[in-house]
């Protein structure tokens, strides 16, 4: 099949997979559970393959990092999908109730968005958080993973495929792309395709946005920051800094600039500059900063640069109001946090900070989905629409309006003798 028929094929499955019960979904999430564990050494294998092919082809460390699937990976798969299924059924919740009128009633339902593509990076373990909560969600797929996971996604694909269809699921619901042209055949499926999520560079993200007319969700750059304000805990904001930027340092949530304030730069910057180059970090400063440490100078450049890498650009500034000013204007809209034992402080940093996600003493990794409780995440969305920050069931779930009546017709509640709408809201499910 080509892209246009297998998108035509998911809408079409997509309508009875909007209908099957929590329980069924539930059921083939434990079979894909299962079969990732049965069938892990056949994903090695296929993981290998890309890791040798990859490292022939000198990908850049970060890039390998991303593209390893091995048992730690599987298991923490596993974990995921066992986390989701514990998770309450996104599908035909209502979210409200009114009577319009004596017989009258409209109610608010969630429901799934339909057919979504999403175009993802090296990681394969990617490929089975996105399917797995389109279909928690109820929600038909088209996924196009990066070339360099060609053969781990294939395998992981299959897997999934073969094992949620054995649980009850219908087939077609998903589809893995993996030729570049693809990509661009499946931009110009609006009106089969519902949602496009796209997750890579900055240039990527945009052009994927300036070649649709399909509604995109997603962010380009993860620039990060953590704000060291001059009530901070010196040794936590070591903490916290370090662990921002070093836990796994070539994903989007990873801290980039940390911005310091200049009463407390000087008891906190040796300690962090000791405490990062401990972890193979490279740091560079703003001139006040390589007054009190020695380390590389920092360009403008770098304010806006997300390193993916050993990388971190430091800066003291004057006021929280400035390092405040400093994020809104260098950041991504992502994540970024402050560390203070100034509650006050900390709550104004998480007022004035325009990102997705504001964090007061703690990193900057906590943003993601499976941390947040959502199960996983299909990516993060730094755009202000229905979904911001990770983006889990509630994201990849909308809502149709459903109105039940009695023979009611309009003409009856206008001219004169109207009859008036009563707009009483009712504790009342939907069904």
């Amino acid at each position: 099949m080509d892209t246009r028929q297998k998108a035509i094929q998911a809408k079409d499955v997509s309508i009875r997979l909007a209908a099957v019960s929590g329980q069924v979904k539930n059921r083939a999430l434990e079979e894909v559970a299962r079969a990732l564990e049965t069938r892990s050494g056949e994903i090695a294998s296929a993981n290998r393959e890309d890791m040798e092919k990859a490292e022939r082809e000198h990908l850049s460390a970060p890039l390998l990092k991303r593209l390893r699937f091995d048992k730690e990976k599987t298991a923490e798969a596993v974990e995921g999908l066992r986390s989701l299924m514990a998770l309450a059924d996104p599908v035909g919740r209502t979210l409200s109730a009114t009577e319009l009128d004596d017989g009258l009633e409209l109610f608010k339902v969630s429901c799934p968005i339909g057919v979504v593509g999403i175009v993802f990076e090296s990681r394969p373990d990617a490929l089975v958080q996105i399917s797995s909560l389109c279909l928690k969600s109820g929600n038909a797929v088209l996924l196009k993973g990066g070339r360099e996971a060609a053969a781990t996604n294939r395998m992981l694909s299959e897997v999934i495929h073969e094992a949620s269809a054995a649980a009850g699921i219908p087939r077609g619901w998903m589809h893995l792309l993996e030729a570049r042209s693809d990509v661009a055949e499946m931009l110009a499926l609006d009106g089969i395709v519902d949602l496009i999520i796209p997750r890579g560079s900055n240039a990527f993200v945009r052009y994927i946005m300036d070649h649709t007319n399909i509604p995109v969700m997603g962010h380009a750059d993860g620039m990060c920051h953590v704000y060291v304000d001059s009530k901070a805990d010196t040794d936590m904001a070591v903490r916290v800094v370090v662990d921002s930027k070093t836990q796994y340092v070539a994903v989007c949530n990873a801290v980039e600039t940390v911005l310091v304030h200049r009463d407390i730069a000087p008891a906190v910057l040796p300690g962090l500059k000791e405490a990062l180059e401990a972890k193979g970090v490279e740091i560079r400063g703003c001139e006040k900063t390589r007054e009190i440490i020695q380390v590389k100078e920092a360009a403008e450049l770098d304010w806006s640069t997300e390193y993916l890498d050993l990388i971190v650009s430091v800066r003291v500034v004057e006021s929280l109001d400035e390092a405040v000013e400093h994020i809104n204007r260098y950041g991504s809209r992502h994540t970024d946090a402050i560390v203070t034992a100034d509650r006050q402080r900390g709550l104004r940093f998480l007022d004035l900070v325009d990102s997705a996600d504001v964090f007061c003493n703690c990193s900057t990794r906590f943003s993601d989905g499976f941390r947040f409780g959502l199960g996983a995440e299909v990516g993060i969305s730094t755009s202000k629409i229905h979904a911001r920050g990770p983006v889990g069931l509630e994201g990849l779930v909308i809502y149709k309006w459903r109105l039940l009546g009695n023979g009611h017709v309009v003409a009856d509640y206008s001219g004169e003798g109207a009859r008036a709408f009563t707009h009483r809201p009712l504790n009342k499910v939907y069904g």
